[in-house]
C-alpha cells in the first residue's frame, strides 16, 4: 500500500460530463489516492497513489459504474473497439425501431391525421400505440432509464435523468389523456407518443455517431500500439528461433532481418543497417546503426542484418514510456478543460430547475391549453439541455492534440502544458546540445612556451576521463584518437561551472575557465587575447595549469546542428522572443548566437543559477518556455511556465519538463507551439459551439420566442439538436488529425553506413 503508483481503469456506464465529477469525486475519497482523473472522451480513469485497486474498483461501482482495471493496453485498445463495435450496432439498431414508428406517427399527424382523442375507437388505437411506444422505451430507450434509475439511488442526476423525464412525461401524459380524456380540457387532449419516439430514436442515432467518431481520436495510441513487434528472433546456442515478444530477457542475444521491426530496445552487436525511426521520433531520414550505437523497440529495420543485445523490455521500452506518457497526457486535463467539468457537475441540476420553472411559468401565465404547452415546454427543455457536448469539448481534443504531437516526436506530459505552450512569449535556449550537436571536439591547442603539446594533451585527457562535462569526451576522444596512454588521476575536484583539479604524476593540474584560474590565482595574461580571439569563433577556450603556472589553452569547439537557424528563424516569426542562456565566455556565446540568428544572450551563467534567470524573466511578466537537455538544465526546466526537454528515440523518460522533444531538433519546439494553438483553438470553438447551443437551446426551448414570435419549439427537434451537437464537436476535434506544421526544411541526405 505504500508503494506510489499509477492504475489505469475502463469505466462503463459514463454517459455525460456529469458523469465525470461523480467518478472523479469517487475515486478520489478512496485511501491513499493523490490524483483521480477521469477521460469522458476514451471512457477511461486514472489515480495515482497508494490506493488498493480493489477500493478504487468498489468506489466506482458504488457510484453506479461499470469498471476494471487495465493491465494491457493493446489487448485493453482492441476490448474498446469491439464493444465500441458492438454499442454502436445496438444503437443503430435501436435508432431503427424508434425512428421507424416515430416518423410514420409524424408523417401521420402532417398529414392532417388526428393527434387528439375525440371517441372510444380513437381511444382504443392511441391506447395500441401507446404500448408499442411503450415497447420503444423499453427497448431502445431503457438504457436510459436505467441509468437514471441508478443515478437516482446516488443522489446524483446525468443525461439519462433528462432524457428519460422527458421521454418519461410525454408518454405517461399521453396515457393519462387515453385513460381519462374528460378530466382534460378538449384543447389539451394531445398526444406525444410520436415526440417520445422521435427523441429516443435521435439521440440513440447522436450517440451513435459519437461513438463512430470518437473512434477516430485513438488513432495515434492504435498507431503506436500497433508499432511493436509480436515475436523477436532469438540467438541462443548459435540457433535462431522465433519466440512471442514477452519471453524476451534482458541480455538476449537478438537478430532484426531487413524489413523487420527492431522487437525491444538494444544495443548493436554486430552488422551495420539504416534504421527508420520515424515512427518514434518524427525524423524523416534513416539513422546509421552499427556497433555499439542504440535501437529502440517499434522502428523499422530497412537495409541489412544486425544482431544487437537487448538492454530494454517490456514496459521499460522507449516505445511502452511513449505509449504510456501518452495515455496519461490524455487524461490530464488543461485549467480550460476543469472548468468545462466544473459547470458540467452542476448543469443538470440547474436544468431540472429551469424546467420546474418553465413548467410553473406556462400552467400559470401561459394561454390555453396551459397543461399541453407547460409539457411541450417542459420536454424541450429537458431534451435540449443534455451538457455531452460541453464534456466532450475538451478531451476529444486533447487526445487528438497530445497524439497528433506523438505523430511528430513531441511527448507532451500535461494538459497544462499543452494549454499554455500556444501562450509563450519567450523562448529560453541552452547551447550545448539544444542549439548545438552537444558533441564538441578539441580544435585547437595554444602552448605556453617550452611546453609539449602532446604531453599538455595527454594530462589534459587523464584528469578530464574522471569528469562528466560534454567537453571532457572532447579532450578524451582526442588523446585516445592519437593513441596516448592515460595516467591515474588522485585528488579529483569539480566545481560545476569553473573547472576541475587533480593530481596526476605528482603534478598538480587545473583545466577550467578563467574563473577557475582567478580563483586560484593563476596568472593567464599570457593566454587572454588568444582565449578572445577563439571565443569570437564559437570556441570554447579551456585554461590548463601546471603547478600553480598558466601551461596551456585548449580550444573545443560544438557544432551547430544542422537545423538551428531555420527553427529559430521559425520562432522570430511567430514573434516570440528567443534568448540563449549558457555558461558559455560573452564572447563565445555572442559568436554562435550571431550564427542562428539569437540577438539575445544571457551568457556565462552557472548551471545553479539558470533557475534565476527564469524566474527574473517571470517577474518581467514574460510567460517563458526553456529548452534544454533535462540534466544540467532540469531547474530551470522545472521553473519555466513551460520545459522542453531535448530526448532522443531511446531516451524520453525525462522527469523534469513538461514536453519532451524525441528528435531532438529546435523545430520540435515550434511544432509544439502550433499543436498547442491549434488544440486550444479547437478547444474553444468546441466549449463556444457548446455553451452557445445551451445558451440559446434553453431558452428557446422554454418558450421565450412564443410571446415574440409565437413559436414554440417542437421536441422532436430539441432531440436532434442535441444529439447532433455532440457529434459535431467530436468531428470537430477529429479536424485536428489533419494539422501538419508549417515548416518545410529540406533535410540533408542520410549519411551512409560506415561514413564519419
Amino acid at each position: 500500500m505504500s508503494e506510489n503508483k499509477r492504475i489505469r481503469l475502463a469505466v462503463t456506464g459514463a454517459k455525460c460530463a456529469g458523469c465525470v465529477s461523480k467518478i472523479e469525486t469517487a475515486l478520489q475519497s478512496v485511501e491513499g489516492v493523490t490524483s483521480a482523473t477521469m477521460n469522458f472522451a476514451e471512457r477511461t480513469a486514472e489515480a495515482m497513489g497508494s490506493m488498493s485497486p480493489s477500493m478504487l474498483i468498489q468506489s466506482i461501482e458504488n457510484a453506479g459504474f461499470g469498471v476494471s482495471i487495465i493491465e494491457d493496453e493493446e489487448k485493453a485498445q482492441q476490448e474498446r473497439e469491439a464493444l465500441d463495435q458492438i454499442h454502436y450496432k445496438k444503437l443503430m439498431g435501436n435508432m431503427a425501431f424508434a425512428l421507424t414508428v416515430g416518423v410514420l406517427l409524424m408523417t401521420f399527424g402532417l398529414l392532417d391525421g388526428s393527434m387528439t382523442v375525440e371517441s372510444t375507437s380513437e381511444r382504443i388505437v392511441w391506447f395500441l400505440v401507446g404500448l408499442v411506444t411503450l415497447g420503444i422505451l423499453y427497448q431502445s430507450g431503457g438504457h436510459f432509464f436505467t441509468g437514471a434509475w441508478q443515478s437516482f439511488k446516488n443522489h446524483s442526476a446525468n443525461m439519462d435523468t433528462l432524457i428519460a423525464l422527458g421521454t418519461g412525461a410525454a408518454w405517461g401524459y399521453s396515457m393519462y389523456v387515453i385513460l381519462l380524456p374528460e378530466t382534460l380540457p378538449q384543447e389539451a387532449r394531445h398526444i406525444y407518443f410520436e415526440a417520445a419516439a422521435m427523441i429516443i430514436g435521435l439521440v440513440n442515432l447522436g450517440m451513435a455517431l459519437e461513438v463512430r467518431a470518437r473512434g477516430k481520436t485513438s488513432q495515434a495510441i492504435k498507431r503506436l500500439l500497433g508499432l511493436q513487434a509480436k515475436t523477436a528472433r532469438i540467438i541462443r546456442d548459435n540457433q535462431e528461433q522465433d519466440i512471442p515478444i514477452a519471453s524476451v530477457q534482458l541480455g538476449d542475444k537478438l537478430r532484426v532481418r531487413p524489413g523487420e521491426k527492431v522487437p525491444v530496445d538494444g544495443r548493436v552487436i554486430e552488422g551495420q543497417s539504416l534504421i527508420d525511426e520515424s515512427m518514434l521520433t518524427g525524423e524523416p531520414l534513416p539513422v546509421a546503426k552499427v556497433s555499439g550505437d542504440e535501437v529502440a523497440a517499434g522502428t523499422l529495420n530497412n537495409t541489412g542484418s544486425l544482431i544487437f543485445e537487448a538492454t530494454r523490455v517490456g514496459h521499460q521500452t522507449a516505445l511502452a514510456q511513449i505509449i504510456s506518457q501518452v495515455k496519461k497526457a490524455q487524461n490530464t486535463k488543461p485549467a480550460i478543460g476543469r472548468l468545462a467539468d466544473t459547470i458540467s457537475a452542476i448543469f443538470v441540476p440547474s436544468v431540472m430547475i429551469i424546467a420546474v420553472v418553465a413548467a410553473l411559468a406556462w400552467f400559470n401565465l401561459g394561454p390555453d391549453p396551459k397543461i399541453a404547452y407547460m409539457l411541450v415546454a417542459t420536454m424541450s427543455v429537458l431534451i435540449i439541455a443534455c451538457p455531452c457536448a460541453l464534456g466532450l469539448a475538451t478531451p476529444m481534443a486533447v487526445m487528438v492534440g497530445v497524439g497528433k504531437a506523438a505523430q511528430f516526436g513531441v511527448l507532451i506530459r500535461k494538459g497544462e502544458a499543452l494549454q499554455n505552450a500556444g501562450k509563450l512569449d519567450i523562448i529560453v535556449l541552452d547551447k550545448t546540445g539544444t542549439i548545438t550537436q552537444g558533441k564538441p571536439r578539441l580544435v585547437k591547442q595554444f602552448m605556453v612556451d617550452g611546453i609539449d603539446k602532446t604531453q599538455i594533451l595527454r594530462l589534459a585527457a587523464s584528469i578530464e576521463q574522471v569528469s562528466e562535462h560534454p567537453l571532457a569526451a572532447a579532450i578524451i576522444h582526442e588523446a585516445k584518437s592519437n593513441h596516448l596512454a592515460l595516467s591515474a588521476c588522485l585528488d579529483f575536484y569539480a566545481e560545476s561551472g569553473q573547472g576541475i583539479s587533480g593530481r596526476i604524476e605528482d603534478q598538480t593540474i587545473l583545466l577550467g575557465n578563467q574563473r577557475w584560474m582567478e580563483t586560484h590565482h593563476i596568472d593567464v595574461t599570457n593566454l587572454l587575447e588568444t582565449a578572445f580571439d577563439w571565443s569570437t569563433q564559437a570556441i570554447t577556450p579551456l585554461f590548463m595549469a601546471i603547478d600553480g603556472q598558466a601551461a596551456s589553452l585548449l580550444g573545443v569547439s560544438d557544432p551547430i546542428k544542422v537545423d538551428s537557424k531555420d527553427a529559430i528563424k521559425r520562432l522570430n516569426a511567430k514573434g516570440l522572443r528567443v534568448i540563449m542562456l549558457t555558461g558559455d565566455k560573452e564572447s563565445t556565446a555572442q559568436a554562435i548566437a550571431q550564427q542562428v540568428g539569437i540577438n539575445n544572450v544571457i551568457a556565462d551563467v552557472l548551471p545553479t543559477d539558470k533557475g534565476d534567470a527564469i524566474r527574473n524573466l517571470q517577474q518581467q511578466g514574460s510567460v517563458v518556455g526553456m529548452v534544454g537537455d533535462g540534466i544540467n538544465d532540469a531547474p530551470a526546466l522545472a521553473l519555466a511556465n513551460v520545459g522542453f526537454a531535448i530526448g532522443t528515440g531511446t531516451d524520453v523518460a525525462i522527469e523534469s519538463a513538461d514536453i519532451t522533444l524525441m528528435r531532438g531538433s529546435l523545430h520540435s519546439v515550434v511544432d509544439a507551439i502550433e499543436i498547442s494553438n491549434a488544440t486550444v483553438r479547437n478547444i474553444k470553438q468546441n466549449l463556444f459551439g457548446a455553451f452557445i447551443y445551451n445558451g440559446l437551446g434553453i431558452p428557446i426551448a422554454a418558450g421565450l420566442l412564443y410571446p415574440l414570435i409565437g413559436i414554440l419549439l417542437n421536441p422532436m427537434i430539441a432531440g436532434a439538436a442535441m444529439s447532433f451537437s455532440s457529434f459535431t464537436v467530436v468531428s470537430n476535434a477529429n479536424r485536428l488529425r489533419l494539422f501538419k506544421p508549417t515548416h518545410t526544411t529540406k533535410y540533408p541526405a542520410p549519411k551512409t553506413v560506415g561514413d564519419a
